[in-house]
């Protein structure tokens, strides 16, 4: 067994199970998929440390234990199609193509998009497609959506984001109020969205989802 394998089972032992997640899929999933090959190079000792990695441009790697967890919340099936936002070099792009049937993962640095999709083919992870493009448009073309993920911190979600999401389908976002955060799911119902808190987690706030801020005297 090669070091990052062991690594990579480590991860799973003290930072995902311990976290209450028991779904089979993901547990394999995050065994399955080599963390350290989507990172940046110059940080690949660090790919299983359990806390967000610095990927660049002031966007994050969420720790395994975060992305578990909200992928657990989010009960992703065999055949559903994932909007995956904020892909970054695309490992939340590989783990959720194991669970899903599709993945549409956006990246809007075009440097980390065209590396995430070289890496997810150099993987043989078929079933995920890197777009390069805002990550607050989304992807409306190949809408509607069973299920949304958003790689990051949000202040606030913008509407024509959640236009893409299927009729019962489901979002899983961090939202950040100052250094806290607390990952939340919606769920789309009759064309409205109720959220509920899963647990507490922070991460930078992505490009375009912060709140806009009014003028106080």
């Amino acid at each position: 067994m090669s070091d990052f394998a062991s690594r990579r089972v480590m991860m799973v032992d003290t930072q995902v199970r311990p976290s209450d997640v028991t779904k089979f899929p993901i547990i394999d999933a995050m065994l399955s998929v080599p963390r350290e090959v989507y990172v940046p190079a110059e940080r690949r000792e660090a790919a299983y440390v359990g806390e967000n990695l610095d990927i660049g441009g002031g966007r994050v790697m969420l720790e395994p234990r975060t992305l578990a967890k909200l992928l657990d919340a989010l009960d992703i099936q065999p055949g559903e199609m994932v909007l995956d936002i904020g892909c970054g070099l695309g490992y939340s792009a590989a783990v959720i193509a194991r669970l899903a049937g599709t993945v549409v993962a956006v990246e809007e640095d075009e440097t980390l998009a065209a590396e995430a999709a070289r890496l997810l083919s150099a993987e043989g992870v078929d079933n995920a497609h890197v777009l390069p493009g805002a990550l607050v448009a989304g992807a409306p073309k190949h809408a509607p959506y069973d299920v949304i993920t958003i790689e990051g911190g949000v202040e606030t979600v913008p509407d024509a984001l959640l236009a893409q999401l299927k009729d019962g389908g489901r979002i899983g976002a961090i939202f950040m109020d100052g250094p806290l955060g607390t990952a939340k799911v919606g769920f789309k119902s009759e064309g409205g969205m109720s959220w509920r808190p899963v647990f507490n987690a922070a991460a930078p706030v992505l490009n375009g989802f912060a709140r806009k801020r009014g003028f106080v005297l």
